[in-house]
């Protein structure tokens, strides 16, 4: 059974692993942790940790510390602690796992206790949640992004002391309260809530003269630091106490006072909640943050934003969180329909919501201005001095929504679109909270509700499907649920079956009521765009990945960058495309289907096809630009002339720039591959092999050797179709590498020999040199050194014949390889000695870091051990800058059998476990020979 972990941050942040404390290594390491804790379970992009850990002017070398700190917490925290997730990493927390969630988790509970009039058990999760605190929050951890989380995680703290301190207040306990209060009162001297709290705690304590000092305490210290009086409700409870206030010493009053008495019935409009609603803890969370405190009335009027794509249920969250705020709110709660996206009519105007918000608030709807302005005023008016929470479902813009704000504060106002309301956040304050689908398990959760748990239980594997063909969208799950009901007597496996149908598309949602039938839903959104952006969206339905970039996308249109940056904006503020990374933007699922039905019937044929080409285009002019600048002395393949309107990525060749054709690599890895595949079943067998060739360097250095593979088997169907031997040649070579490093060195050599035979018949010298120097690696894993020293030297005569620098460094490299290999050892240091010195290298990280490495593997055979050391680390250097992970793992591991030979075992043993992590994260068969290797260091170590 794997060992639980558990973590701290409300302190040092720290982990354990079962009942043993782990060492979480150096300080940025533990934030690089922090950040993926605080992730709530979250994927966290490289680049948002980047900034978190380094701050936004982090060094170059950032993104490959960040993966080693990763590395290292793997191997300390076991490899599946932390997640690869996309473009970053995930952890999964839970209350039993990281004491902030466990804090959250109860002071939730005490909240809802409160609610219920149960102020004892309210306490205990209090006095619970507070005992997880165990100082600061995140010590230890330095720089803006920690200072800030700091702050956040402090307020939380303050919150649930107030709370507790209420309770406590409510149960009697005005002694002990007083006490905790004063100290409060000392740590946060401008906070009047503590203020307030302690004068009532003292005045029920029977010492109304020291509250009546500490009023006085409050105003000199507000005067003095702050120029201004103490608050209105600072005032009153001075002026309460004076008079000796009967109220103040009768039984706890309510948590949430009564709304006055009045003739207008108190508004109480929120649609009714849905029983069965099911996760979104972290938004709720959001909004909870922008409650005032316990029996405070609110100094700000409040605006948040609740916006996401058609049927990932804003509205439900909205008004299932407007229930648990209610009382809060002692005026009324006031809901509209503003029918922003209502596919049978036209949105509510401003005029008219005013009057009828208006008339809700008790106004004579005759007796009303007929002038816009006029009737705003009036509304301002109206709710002046009330404490309201003001749901807006469903605003189609913020011109709709600007005239319904209140004007003074102590209203809450939610606004649920499909548009992000830019407008609202940037000028009126508002605070945004963009929902996206569901989780898996609140989608099970949400299935479990619906149809029962033995239900869901009985069929686990449908239920997965179920989940996935709906794309965890919670209109889709509703839709599916509802037909599992109303079938009763038929097994979940059939609805998932129905839904697995790729032929009907959207058809498996639809529905009579358009308000619940997907496609009709996702049309409303759709038809409010322009005829440009519209068309954009359709052909989104073309592109082969999970997410674009702006290039590409300008690519698939045909269109300029900017004015495709434009479109693309216009999609992401409607939420039918979602920004998930700077840069980079996707579809869900059900709205790329949409989109392909649409763009089946608006669109022509001819259009169509050409979209698809100038997208595969697209990818495999850039990828075979930025591998020139990955791999500068990769023999390069000819790609054909793009089409018209194609607009590839740039990418600089001088040296030095290699690292930002890795990153666009890494960013697009996931939709090269799925343009293979693309590619392949549309018949375009030149795209197909090519867009292979030009990703499959980076996949080897990787180490992403089965994705290698199975690309290169695609491209191998398609080189043989063309009936192109230089194709198939390159092919060869590509699988005879993913093949060696998965361990099958008998079937590499054999492709690695046809690809020789290819390229020396179709008189490609330079291709066939490199051909023979990876033979040569091909046959030392094989076992045959005497042919791996044969095939080295017949590259190195080829490639000094062709005077290519670069390229015969490689070679002199592998000869002197080879020569080490046969216990050669000063022939070996020669020749690697002269391809250090070759012109050019010094632009070759990755190739220098090679030559370093075999130099000191002969320096280790030499004895001269330090030599030998220093030659390693600096090859371990450049293996990290370029990233290359499985060669920094053969280093660390040569370089801690220099340190065990050296009598220097607990640095080698710290080497070999570096090694150990990297290989077993790549699954490199490598990994049991350096597993051997640390068993080996309890055994007596030999001499020499």
């Amino acid at each position: 059974m794997t060992e639980q972990l558990r973590f701290t941050v409300l302190g040092p942040v720290r982990g354990w692993r079962g009942p043993d404390e782990v060492d979480l290594g150096p300080p940025k390491q533990r934030a690089v942790l922090a950040v993926l804790l605080l992730g709530g379970g979250a994927q966290v992009s490289v680049e948002a940790l980047v900034d978190a850990v380094w701050g936004t002017r982090s060094p170059g070398s950032a993104v490959s510390s960040l993966r080693t700190h990763v590395h290292r917490l793997r191997r300390v925290l076991g490899p599946r602690a932390i997640l690869s997730s996309g473009d970053g990493y995930q952890m999964r927390t839970s209350p039993e796992s990281l004491d902030l969630a466990a804090f959250r988790n109860l002071a939730a509970r005490a909240d809802r206790a409160r609610r219920d009039g149960d102020a004892k058990t309210a306490a205990r999760y209090l006095d619970d949640a507070l005992a997880h605190w165990q100082g600061t929050a995140l010590a230890g951890v330095r720089g803006e992004y920690a200072e800030a989380q700091r702050g956040q995680l402090g307020r939380l703290r303050l919150s649930a002391l107030e709370a507790n301190l209420a309770v406590r207040l409510e149960l009697g306990e005005h002694a002990d309260a007083a006490s905790e209060l004063a100290a409060l009162v000392d740590e946060h001297p401008l906070d009047e809530r503590f203020r307030e709290m302690l004068m009532l705690a003292l005045y029920r304590s029977g010492r109304q003269a020291e509250a009546l000092m500490t009023y006085s305490e409050a105003r000199a210290v507000l005067a003095e630091e702050l120029g201004v009086d103490p608050g209105p409700e600072l005032q009153h409870m001075y002026e309460r106490i004076l008079r000796a206030d009967a109220g103040l010493i009768a039984p706890p009053t309510p948590r949430y006072p009564a709304a006055p008495a009045s003739d207008q019935p108190t508004p109480a409009q929120l649609p009714a909640d849905l029983a069965a609603f099911v996760g979104r803890v972290a938004q709720i969370g959001q909004l909870d943050l922008l409650l005032p405190g316990a029996g405070e009335a609110p100094t700000t009027t409040v605006v948040s934003t609740v916006t996401g794509m058609a049927g990932v249920g804003k509205s439900t969250f909205a008004v299932h969180w407007a229930h648990r705020a209610a009382p809060r709110f002692p005026d009324g709660q006031l809901y509209i329909d503003l029918r922003g996206f209502d596919p049978a009519g036209s949105p509510v105007s401003p005029d008219r919501a005013l009057r009828t918000l208006l008339a809700s608030l008790g106004a004579d709807p005759p007796s009303l201005p007929r002038d816009a302005d006029a009737l705003a005023a009036c509304y301002r008016t109206r709710l002046a001095g009330r404490r309201i929470l003001l749901l807006l479902d469903n605003a189609r813009d913020a011109r709709q929504v600007r005239p319904l704000l209140p004007g003074n504060s102590g209203c809450l106002v939610i606004i649920t679109s499909r548009n992000r309301l830019s407008g609202l956040i940037a000028t009126d304050g508002a605070r945004p909270i963009d929902l996206d689908v569901l989780s898996d398990d609140e989608a099970r959760a949400f299935l479990v509700r619906r149809l029962g748990a033995d239900r869901v239980a009985a069929e686990p594997s449908a239920v997965d499907e179920i989940i996935e063909h709906c794309a965890r969208l919670p209109l889709a799950l509703s839709i599916a649920a509802a037909r599992a009901l109303s079938r009763s007597a038929f097994p979940l496996a059939t609805f998932a079956g129905e839904l697995a149908d790729g032929h009907r598309g959207l058809d498996a949602f639809s529905d009579t009521d358009a308000a619940v039938d997907v496609r009709a839903v996702f049309s409303s959104s759709y038809h409010a765009l322009t005829p440009a952006a519209a068309r954009l969206f359709r052909l989104i339905a073309l592109h082969p990945g999970p997410d674009t970039s702006s290039a590409a996308a300008a690519s698939l249109a045909g269109l300029t960058v900017p004015h495709t940056h434009h479109l693309l904006t216009e999609l992401t503020q409607a939420h039918l495309v979602d920004e998930r990374a700077p840069g980079r933007y996707a579809a869900h699922d059900l709205l790329r289907t949409y989109a392909g039905e649409l763009a089946h019937t608006a669109d022509a044929p001819e259009e169509y096809h050409a979209a698809r080409a100038r997208v595969l285009d697209h990818y495999l002019h850039s990828a075979h630009r930025a591998g020139r600048a990955y791999s500068p002395d990769r023999q390069a393949i000819v790609p054909p002339d793009p089409s018209r309107g194609v607009r590839a990525e740039e990418f600089a060749l001088e040296p030095g720039h290699s690292s930002r054709a890795a990153a666009w690599f890494d960013a697009e890895r996931a939709v090269l591959m799925a343009a293979i595949g693309t590619a392949a079943a549309h018949g375009l067998d030149t795209h197909t092999w090519q867009l292979a060739w030009t990703i499959g360097h980076y996949l080897d250095r990787k180490g992403l050797w089965p994705d290698l593979e199975a690309t290169q088997h695609i491209a191998m169907e398609a080189a043989e179709r063309l009936g192109d031997p230089c194709a198939q040649a390159h092919v060869h070579q590509s699988l005879a590498r993913a093949a060696t490093n998965l361990g099958r060195t008998a079937e590499a050599r054999r492709r690695m020999e046809r690809a020789v035979e290819l390229f020396t018949a179709a008189g490609e010298t330079t291709a066939c040199a490199d051909s023979h120097r990876q033979l040569s690696w091909v046959a030392e894993r094989h076992g045959d050194l005497e042919a791996a020293l044969s095939h080295a030297q017949q590259a190195l005569a080829l490639q000094q014949a062709a005077g290519h620098s670069a390229r015969t460094a490689a070679a002199l490299n592998a000869v002197g390889w080879c020569h080490t290999l046969l216990g050669q050892h000063q022939q070996a240091l020669d020749h690697c000695r002269e391809a250090l010195t070759t012109q050019g290298l010094h632009d070759r990280p990755y190739l220098k870091a090679d030559v370093l490495d075999s130099i000191g593997l002969a320096q280790h055979h030499l004895g001269v051990y330090t030599e030998a050391i220093a030659s390693y680390e600096q090859a371990l250097a450049l293996y990290r800058e370029v990233g290359v992970a499985h060669a920094e793992a053969d280093t660390l591991s040569r370089l801690g059998d220099t340190y065990h030979a050296a009598g220097r075992d607990a640095s080698a043993r710290e080497a070999w476990t570096e090694a150990l992590a990297i290989l077993e994260g790549l699954g490199h068969p490598d990994a049991k020979a350096t597993h051997a290797k640390l068993t080996g260091l309890t055994e007596s170590r030999p001499r020499h």
